[in-house]
C-alpha cells in the first residue's frame, strides 16, 4: 500500500468536505437575513443525510464491478454497508474505504448545490425527502455512469459506466469528465432548474428587490470552496503526481481568469465590480474547470476562465428574462459554467479536441454526456418535486416567506444583538 497516496486521498476527502461549509456560507450570505439559517440548514442537512446513505447503499449504486458496460441501474449487493470494503486488498495502492471517503464528498456537495435554487421559500423536511430520493435515483447512478471504470493489465478498460466506458467502446473515445462536470455541475444545476420551476418565484421576485444581506460571508464561503476545490480537482487524479499538480495549477488559473471576466462584464453592464461579483467569477471558473482541469495546458484553462466567467456573468440574468427564480443562481453558474466547461473540452482537449485533431468525434461524446445527464437530472428532479409538493407541500406559507423563515422552520434567528431581535 502505498502510504503517501492514501494519505493525498484522505487529505483531498476532508477538503473536498469542507466545501459543503463554505457552500453553506457563500448561499447563506446571499440570502436575506432572517433566511440565513434556513439556508445554510440545507447544506448541512444535506451533510448529514446523504453522509449517511452513502454508506448504506450509496456506494454500492455508484460503484458496482462488472465485466464490460456497467448497467446504468446497478448495485453492488456485497458493498451495502461496505461490508466487503473494510479490508485492503494485497497489493492496493490505498485501501478501498479511502476512495470510498473521497467519493462521498462528492455526492454531499452535489446534493447541497441544488438547495441555492429554492432558497428563502422551502420547508426543510421537505427538502431533506427530495435531497434522499433525488441523491438515490439521480446522483449515485449518475456518479456510476461517470466515475465508474476499472482498467485492465494493459491499460485499457475493463468495466465502466456507459460516459466512460460505452463511449470509449462505441465512438473510439470516451467522455472526459475529470473531477465532475457533467455528475456534480450540470446534474445539479438541472436538478436547480427543475426545483425553481415547481416551488414558484418568491414573493416580489423582480430585479434588485432581492439582495444579499452579508457580502462578507459570500467571500467567506467562496474562498472555503476554492480551498477545498484543490482536493475535488487534484484529488480526482487519486495519486500525487503530475497529473495532480496539472489539475492543481488549473484550479488556480481558470477561476482566477473567471473573477476578473466577471468583474470586467459587471463593470460594463452595471457600471460597479462587486464583492459578490468576485466570489460568483470565482466558482463560475472553477465550475467550469471541474471536468477539464486534467486536460488542458494552463493557458488554454485561463481561456475557459474567461470564457466561463463572462458567459455566466450574462447568464445569471435569464431567470428575469424567462421568468424562472433561480435563488441564488445555481442555472447560471453550475448548469452553464458545467456546460461550457465540458463542451470545451470538445474543442481543446489535448490529443483529441477539434482544435488540435479537426476530429469533431470528443464534441460529439461531450454534448453526448453533457445533454443525457442534464435531461434525466431535470425530469425526474421535476417529478420529486412536484410530488412533494402536491402532496405535504415544499414550499412555505407566502406570509412566513416574507416574515422570514428563519424562527418559523427552525426556531432560530441568525442575528441577536443585546436588546434587540433582529
Amino acid at each position: 500500500m502505498d502510504q503517501g497516496n492514501t494519505a493525498f486521498m484522505l487529505i483531498c476527502a476532508a477538503l473536498v468536505l469542507l466545501m459543503t461549509p463554505g457552500l453553506a456560507f457563500f448561499y447563506g450570505g446571499l440570502v436575506k437575513a432572517k433566511s440565513v439559517i434556513s439556508m445554510m440548514m440545507l447544506s448541512f442537512g444535506a451533510l448529514g443525510l446523504v453522509g449517511v446513505l452513502w454508506v448504506l447503499y450509496g456506494y454500492a449504486i455508484a460503484f458496482p464491478s462488472a465485466e464490460g458496460l456497467v448497467a446504468p441501474w446497478a448495485i453492488d449487493w456485497s458493498a451495502i454497508g461496505l461490508q466487503s470494503l473494510l479490508e485492503t486488498p494485497e497489493g492496493a495502492a490505498y485501501p478501498p474505504l479511502a476512495f470510498v471517503a473521497f467519493q462521498a464528498t462528492f455526492a454531499i456537495i452535489t446534493v447541497a448545490l441544488v438547495s441555492g435554487a429554492i432558497a428563502d421559500r422551502a420547508k426543510f423536511g421537505s427538502w431533506m425527502i427530495f435531497a434522499a430520493i433525488w441523491a438515490t435515483i439521480v446522483y449515485f447512478p449518475v456518479a456510476s455512469w461517470v466515475f465508474n471504470f476499472g482498467l485492465a493489465e494493459d491499460g485499457s478498460f475493463a468495466y465502466g459506466g456507459w460516459i466512460t466506458y460505452g463511449m470509449q467502446e462505441w465512438f473510439g473515445v470516451g467522455a472526459i469528465d475529470f473531477a465532475g462536470g457533467t455528475a456534480v455541475h450540470i446534474n445539479a444545476g438541472a436538478a436547480a432548474l427543475a426545483l425553481a420551476l415547481v416551488l414558484g418565484k418568491r414573493v416580489g421576485f423582480q430585479k434588485g428587490v432581492h439582495v444579499p444581506h452579508n457580502p462578507p460571508f459570500v467571500l467567506l464561503g467562496a474562498g472555503l470552496l476554492w480551498f477545498g476545490w484543490f482536493g475535488f480537482n487534484a484529488g480526482s487524479e487519486l495519486a500525487a503526481d503530475g497529473t495532480a499538480a496539472l489539475a492543481f495549477v488549473n484550479t488556480i488559473a481558470a477561476p482566477a481568469a473567471a473573477l476578473l471576466a466577471w468583474l470586467v462584464v459587471e463593470k460594463f453592464k452595471d457600471g460597479k465590480p462587486t464583492s459578490v461579483g468576485a466570489a460568483s467569477g470565482a466558482v463560475a471558473g472553477l465550475v467550469a474547470i471541474t471536468p477539464a482541469c486534467a486536460s488542458l495546458d494552463p493557458i488554454w484553462a485561463i481561456v475557459l476562465g474567461l470564457i466561463a466567467g463572462a458567459v455566466c456573468a450574462l447568464a445569471i440574468e435569464l431567470k428575469y428574462k424567462w421568468g424562472f427564480d433561480d435563488s441564488l443562481d445555481v442555472v447560471g453558474i453550475h448548469l452553464v459554467g458545467g456546460l461550457i466547461g465540458t463542451l470545451y473540452l470538445g474543442f481543446f482537449a489535448s490529443t483529441t479536441g477539434l482544435f488540435w485533431t479537426g476530429n469533431g468525434t470528443q464534441l460529439l461524446v461531450q454534448a453526448i454526456a453533457a445533454f443525457a445527464v442534464l435531461i434525466y437530472s431535470f425530469v425526474l428532479a421535476y417529478a420529486i418535486g412536484w410530488v412533494i409538493q402536491k402532496t405535504i407541500g415544499f414550499r412555505v406559507k407566502n406570509e412566513d416567506e416574507v416574515a422570514g423563515i428563519d424562527t418559523v422552520v427552525h426556531g432560530e434567528e441568525g442575528y441577536v444583538l443585546e436588546g434587540t431581535r433582529a
